[in-house]
């Protein structure tokens, strides 16, 4: 829970039932709903030393971990976790199929369009959208929990692998690639990622699981990356000193895919090497102090305190710690939803419009993705709903609540709580909060 002072300024974060006594005896108002910012009344400025927090990001493709934190000379506590859940694959998507759109009246049977190059550049820095729009969503979190929280510096992964770790001028030997030492979680989160966290041979997940050599060493397999794959204990056992070639000889297509993902480099490692870098720079021009580090001394962290795999866990241990004394158990889950589309038609199959959408947004005092409650007296829908709602023109509205969606509640019963802000909260349990 968050706490503002009476002007505004953020004040150290306080538990939820400190927040419940304050608003119980009157002293604080709700500032916000969700995430919960609560703002007192009798307290201003400058009434006590607040010593501040810090702020872990773990950026991801589809998902990003946010945790905050204090920070005791190495010592981690928890006390907020926040999930931001990307809607970058449907930016891509939407995309696509105008582009497709686009192609297709120009070339069908219709009025001419000529393309609009104009053999126009892109600028330096210049990020698709679906990739922009992670940097800026993260960056507007960023933003908040800095309007929020005392937050005094921010600890970022900003590459997932430590590539000068993993081929420091000389090959990995011993315990470097199995266990033990920050070069070996960099090469073991590398061939994870790389594999999808499988067995190269079996495609068993959730097991333990070896690093293997496709060349055996015993046969002048270098140790390169390159030459490494993730197998199960019995693959790694039965597969032996043998080549590769004759370990599969009886699996054509098997032998045709490791070697084929053997030489290939990870898809969306230059996707999203490309987001972090720009989000660290977004993070510098901030002023706040940025600390980064990769995703093998993340695991080697989470490691060393017995945490899950979790994006929430991997904020909160990301970058240089001794220990984590505390982790929240509930974790706020921010769904990106945008705040609308300007387009005012849709399409059907061809791309052609089918029908026109209102010119307005809202409807009877009410826009798409407020927060909102309604008290139905009678009918079939009585009883009380809040959540997030859906207008319609005829005032006949949606509310999507934890339970699922209810139909048809007339704007009269409706109250709103929180204005839409782009985004669809729910919550989770960590699985293994430390209380």
């Amino acid at each position: 829970m968050f706490v503002l002072d009476r002007h505004g300024i953020p004040l150290q974060p306080a538990r939820p039932a400190m927040a419940r006594k304050l608003l119980a005896s009157g002293r604080a108002v709700i500032h916000r709903r969700t995430p919960l910012v609560v703002r007192l009344k009798d307290r201003g400025a400058g009434s006590s030393a607040v010593p501040g927090v810090e702020v872990g990001l773990d950026p991801g493709s589809k998902h990003t971990g946010i945790a905050v934190f204090t920070n005791d000379k190495g010592t981690r506590t928890g006390l907020v976790a926040v999930q931001l859940d990307h809607r970058g694959g449907r930016i891509r998507d939407s995309m696509a199929a105008r582009a497709g759109y686009r192609r297709r009246r120009r070339s069908a049977n219709l009025r001419h369009r000529a393309p609009r190059f104009r053999n126009r550049t892109r600028p330096r820095g210049w990020l698709a959208p679906s990739l922009r729009h992670r940097v800026d969503t993260t960056m507007s979190w960023v933003d908040r929990l800095t309007r929020w929280a005392p937050v005094r510096a921010v600890h970022v992964e900003r590459v997932a692998f430590d590539t000068h770790a993993m081929s420091a001028g000389r090959p990995l030997a011993g315990a470097e690639y199995q266990q033990g030492t920050l070069a070996g979680y960099e090469v073991r989160e590398f061939l994870l990622a790389k594999w999808g966290r499988a067995c190269a041979y079996c495609a068993a997940s959730g097991v333990p699981l070896n690093i293997d050599h496709i060349h055996p060493r015993s046969r002048g397999g270098p140790d390169r990356v390159s030459n490494l794959v993730v197998a199960c204990i019995s693959c790694n056992q039965a597969k032996s000193s043998m080549p590769v070639e004759v370990f599969l000889a009886g699996r054509p297509k098997v032998l045709a895919r490791v070697l084929a993902q053997a030489k290939a480099p990870l898809r969306d490692a230059a996707a999203v090497n490309a987001t972090r870098w720009a989000l660290w720079r977004a993070l510098a021009a901030t002023g706040l102090p940025v600390h980064t580090a990769s995703g093998g001394r993340t695991k080697w962290n989470r490691s060393r305190t017995g945490a899950t795999k979790s994006h929430t866990l991997d904020a909160l241990h990301v970058g240089v710690l001794d220990q984590v004394t505390g982790r929240p158990a509930t974790v706020l889950v921010a769904a990106a939803t945008g705040r609308g589309s300007y387009c005012r038609t849709r399409t059907n199959a061809f791309g052609f419009p089918r029908l026109r959408l209102p010119r307005v947004k809202q409807i009877r005092g009410f826009a798409t993705g407020d927060l909102v409650r309604a008290i139905v007296p009678a009918g079939k829908k009585t009883g009380t709903w809040t959540g997030r709602v859906a207008v319609r023109t005829s005032g006949s509205f949606n509310i999507t609540t934890a339970a699922g969606t209810v139909q048809g509640i007339g704007h009269r019963h409706v109250r709103r709580l929180q204005r839409g802000d782009g985004y669809a909260y729910t919550t989770r349990g960590e699985p293994d909060a430390l209380i």
